[in-house]
């Protein structure tokens, strides 16, 4: 099962039809239908951020769908039979039932903070003396934490939020990341298709910023999302 199917059968378990699931999350059905055709890692992010939330998943749980344990969930219950797979049903709709129930308290802890990212006119990263700073909320799995500064990558990320991020120097595009750019920091979407490669800001106020060989470039990390 890839993603598009995964995420088809998502929606329909939820909402019946996709046509009544785009009008829920107010997204286009002709759409919705796009990117089930041609593929997530085509489609804006805007897009697939409303498509998560409708659905309850975060984009990261759907770019890295391969490598999930809903993937895997759903890799043996479609081997299962009948009977079975209306056990593995009840007993997840048990958990989840479970799970609404529960009064989730804010969780206080402190993160090292690196410095800023930029969503528009660039920053620099501090060097190894990081800034412990108070967080709430849950911490995922990091390498390391910075905080934004502008408005470029709305509506996923607020000015002055704090990210997470995973240090590589590789990503695929579609995923956004943390590079240098002519020597500043900035989070930004790297694209990678016919029209080249480039980074890529979610608010549209803001350009394209090409990686050619006129501009020094390096992705260093891939948020955590």
């Amino acid at each position: 099962m890839n993603r598009e199917m995964y995420l088809k059968e998502l929606i329909e378990a939820k909402y019946g039809t996709v046509r009544n699931f785009s009008e829920q999350i107010k997204v286009p059905y002709t759409t919705v239908r796009s990117i089930l055709e041609r593929g997530v890692l085509n489609a804006k992010m805007e897009n697939i951020i409303n498509i998560c939330k409708g659905l309850g998943i975060t984009p990261e749980q759907l770019y890295n769908f391969e490598d999930s344990i809903v993937a895997n969930i759903s890799k043996i219950a479609v081997r299962l039979t009948e009977r079975r797979q209306n056990n593995v049903y009840n007993f997840a709709k048990k958990q989840y039932s479970e799970q609404k129930n529960v009064i989730q308290m804010p969780v206080k802890s402190e993160v090292k903070l690196y410095g800023a990212v930029s969503a528009g006119t660039g920053e620099y990263l501090l060097d190894n003396n990081p800034e412990l700073v108070p967080y709430e909320g849950d911490v995922p799995e990091h390498d390391y934490a910075v905080i934004v500064n502008g408005v470029s990558m709305r509506p996923l990320f607020e000015d002055k939020q704090i990210i997470f991020v995973k240090k590589t120097f590789e990503a695929r595009s579609g995923q956004v990341v943390i590079a240098y750019y002519d020597n500043q920091a900035y989070v930004k979407k790297y694209v990678n298709d016919e029209k080249g490669a480039r980074f890529v800001s979610l608010n549209k106020s803001y350009d394209d910023m090409p990686i050619d060989e006129t501009h020094e470039t390096q992705i260093i990390g891939v948020v955590v999302l």
